[in-house]
């Protein structure tokens, strides 16, 4: 079975409060790019035939593409897996992911692929879990890893997790975006000293209601407040898409990649 998790951008991002958890609360829209994506190969192995390292109940990771620091063992395929094997009884797995989408960018690369493993696994192994019950195994990977259960345009609230669908497209539009090899922007940075505040509207409102030339305006990620702070390069990079004719640009997510929309 051969999946392809789809990036995701954030249209505005606001930091509307702190739990006593101590996570944040937050709203954004998230949109998903399904022409920038990963390649997740997940098969069945075969019950040591065919030379595989795996036995019952386990996974085998082979990586390609860019490259992944950390433990293979820790990264979040690994993991979704792990996940419903707490539960269920799933026969061992391979599994070759190729990466293409930028890490630390603020693009969900990494939630992308645990969703897609949880729905590979869910098919292959027969489990026949709904997009509900799949997207609460998802909460465990990752505030954002639920999205891309349904993977369409959605107004996100609480952490991330809690969703508003939206009847909104980018059709017609260019997306665009840079990611500089040379920043890599972490989640806990991104939120050491984030300002908190209640915006006068919503990235919803501002996104159903406003022609996107007013975005630029109206449509704030907050985390650009540190983050440019910290990499001015990332500021430059925004205002030369501005400079090239894109009708909005900003940071996504917490990350450090700079989108782009232009008109098509």
């Amino acid at each position: 079975m051969t999946l392809y998790p789809p990036a995701k951008i954030n249209l505005g991002l606001n930091i509307v409060g702190k739990r006593p958890d101590g996570y944040h609360n937050l709203e954004t829209v998230f949109y998903p790019l399904h022409d920038v994506t990963d390649i997740l190969e997940v098969e069945i192995a075969e019950d040591g035939s065919s030379g595989s390292n795996c036995s019952s109940g386990t996974v085998e990771l082979s990586l390609a593409g860019n490259p992944v620091d950390g433990d293979p063992e820790k990264n979040l395929v690994v993991k979704a897996y792990k996940v419903l094997a707490e539960q269920f009884q799933l026969p061992a797995m391979k599994v070759n992911l190729t990466k293409r989408i930028p890490m630390q960018a603020g693009m969900g690369g990494g939630s992308a692929d645990a969703a897609y493993m949880l729905k590979a696994v869910n098919e292959l192994a027969g489990l026949n879990l709904s997009d509900e019950e799949l997207e609460a195994f998802a909460l465990k990977l990752g505030a954002d890893a639920p999205f891309f259960i349904k993977g369409k345009p959605c107004f996100a609230t609480g952490v991330g997790e809690i969703f508003t669908p939206m009847n909104f497209s980018l059709e017609g539009y260019e997306v665009k975006f840079c990611k500089p090899e040379d920043i890599s922007v972490s989640t806990a940075d991104a939120f050491r000293n984030i300002p908190i505040k209640q915006p006068e509207r919503s990235c919803m409102d501002i996104v159903l209601n406003e022609p996107i030339e007013n975005w630029k305006q109206l449509l704030q990620n907050d985390f650009e407040t540190t983050v440019f702070a910290k990499y001015p390069k990332l500021a430059e990079i925004k205002q030369q898409f501005y400079n090239d004719g894109a009708v909005y640009a900003a940071m996504t997510g917490s990350g450090s990649a700079i989108i782009a929309i232009y008109h098509g």
